[in-house]
């Protein structure tokens, strides 16, 4: 059976890819999710449903609009094909986990966090529209989850560790208004809330590791010459990668880093 969820959840992953190029590029202008159907940007025409295809669509078109040639980005089947590989990658670690109940959870926050780190590159900005309903929404899914388990303390944590989450970020905001915007900010509480509801490990790490990722990317923009110290660098695909090294790999690198701590210790 797991090869057929596995299937399943790569085979959803692209459909929601396919809805979250739609969702990127319109909620940000304020425009409709659903009205005008997928059309092409440079002449307005509509995409022929054979070419609406996820990842396939667009290689068929080799990349441009079937009636007026103009290209294509290749970011659509890019955020396509993310979602659908973070989608299957979701499903093997809940399954090796026994947290497969957590799933919906996890789907919802990579959906999310896909379309929040493509919007954040292109228009430096976290929506509230997408942020703020998510609080409750994946308090919807992590609830029945963990009574499913029998494990109300995973929701403990989570709590806790998302109220920790924003309050940490909350207080370098105001440290340091010009380095963290309150968009971040609002994103942190759902990142700690992910994560705690895995482990504290995934938290430090997921958390350190965004702030890794942020810095790394940074220091290349100054020494490619392309940036300065004062450069704006959009904090959420970063803050957003750094979540998904912690749910995938916080347990295990925290036990490796302690395993060799006691090594040098000993």
């Amino acid at each position: 059976m797991m090869p057929l969820l596995y299937l399943g959840a790569g085979l959803l992953g692209l459909a929601i890819g396919s809805f979250l190029n739609v969702l990127i590029y319109r909620l940000p202008r304020g425009e409709s999710l659903s009205r005008p159907p997928s059309h092409c940007p440079s002449c307005g025409a509509p995409v022929r449903a054979r070419h609406n295809v996820p990842v396939l669509g667009w290689l068929v078109l080799r990349g441009r609009c079937a009636d007026c040639g103009a290209p294509i980005s290749a970011r659509y089947p890019l955020v396509e094909l993310t979602t659908g590989v973070l989608f299957v990658a979701l499903a093997v670690r809940l399954h090796r986990s026994a947290l497969l109940p957590a799933l919906p959870a996890y789907l919802y926050f990579v959906a999310i966090g896909v379309a929040l780190a493509a919007i954040d590159l292109d228009l430096r900005t976290l929506p509230n529209r997408i942020v703020l309903p998510s609080y409750p929404v994946l308090a919807v899914l992590l609830v029945p989850a963990a009574l499913t388990a029998d494990d109300g303390w995973r929701l403990v944590r989570a709590g806790l560790a998302g109220l920790a989450a924003f309050s940490f970020f909350l207080a370098l905001a105001l440290a340091y208004p010009d380095g963290m915007g309150y968009g971040d900010v609002k994103l942190a509480g759902l990142l700690g809330l992910v994560l705690g509801y895995l482990s504290w490990a995934a938290v430090l790490l997921g958390v350190f590791a965004g702030f890794l990722l942020g810095a790394l990317f940074s220091v290349g923009l100054i020494a490619s010459r392309r940036g300065g110290r004062k450069t704006a660098v959009p904090f959420g695909p970063f803050l957003i990668a750094g979540t998904l090294v912690g749910i995938f790999a916080g347990d295990a690198l925290l036990d490796l880093y302690l395993s060799a701590t006691r090594s040098l210790l000993s």
